[in-house]
């Protein structure tokens, strides 16, 4: 059964008393009062950190408040990665990796600003460290343009980064997919998912632009909450990534 919540997002009222994480034979699950959780093509959902399957029974327990209670999809997301994971990345991980491979023609740290002064100097002293970190990690050199004129980034560059995608686990490509849209940029979602760079630190650089403008300008209250939901949206990728790995 569907309604809507006061925020007008539509809700299904909530059919469980407790959530638990269980051991299964392979990884490890979340039990809702002793059933497995079904995904919506009916995948059981099942993950190989017990880290993870803690914080998604945690995720089912608090959804809704209680019995009866209404829960939405955006109570719940860490089970939506895992649930790209299971359902769109273990059958066919192609159209993931050439998703997200595709972010490099357009990455944000390589468009840079002509001014403001302020703006220039900060997209200089935060973006570069993350383009010789891709150098310097994957060999891969990335070119820089001002302005909003298209560059063409080198053919071997971009081979290279497909390369780098297709070899992650389906657990940090289905990260990467909430990440890097998020961000604008694969760099970026790249550091991310490797550890170099926090989720707080990424989604700052990755918002430099407009943080830079409202410092001048003064604040956009629209602005504002757009960049707030990005940022919570890199901070569940990161703690996605966190908790794969085994992280408590």
């Amino acid at each position: 059964m569907s309604t809507t919540t006061d925020n007008g997002a539509a809700g299904r009222r909530r059919f469980w008393t407790d959530a638990q994480a269980v051991v299964l034979e392979e990884g490890f699950g979340v039990r809702l009062d002793g059933r497995p959780v079904r995904l919506p093509g009916g995948t059981e959902l099942r993950v190989g950190s017990h880290a993870l399957a803690r914080a998604l029974a945690d995720e089912w327990r608090l959804a809704g408040g209680g019995k009866g209670g209404l829960f939405t999809p955006a109570d719940l997301p860490l089970t939506r990665i895992a649930g790209t994971m299971l359902e769109r990345i273990a059958p066919d991980r192609s159209e993931t990796v050439k998703t997200l491979a595709g972010y490099a023609e357009g990455e944000l740290l390589c468009y840079r600003a002509r001014s403001p002064s302020l703006l220039v100097e900060r997209q200089r002293a935060e973006w570069d460290p993350w383009l010789e970190w891709l150098r310097a990690r994957h060999g891969i050199v990335l070119r820089v343009t001002e302005g909003v004129m298209p560059v063409s980034q080198p053919p071997e560059a971009l081979a290279a980064l497909m390369t780098v995608l297709q070899a992650v686990p389906d657990g940090v490509l289905a990260a990467l997919g909430v990440a890097v849209p998020a961000l604008g940029s694969l760099v970026l979602g790249l550091a991310l998912a490797e550890g170099a760079l926090a989720g707080e630190q990424a989604a700052a650089c990755a918002t430099l632009d407009e943080r830079t403008q409202m410092e001048l300008w003064g604040h956009d209250a629209q602005q504002a909450a757009r960049l707030a939901a990005l940022g919570r949206d890199v901070e569940e990728a990161a703690l996605f990534l966190r908790l794969l790995q085994g992280a408590e």
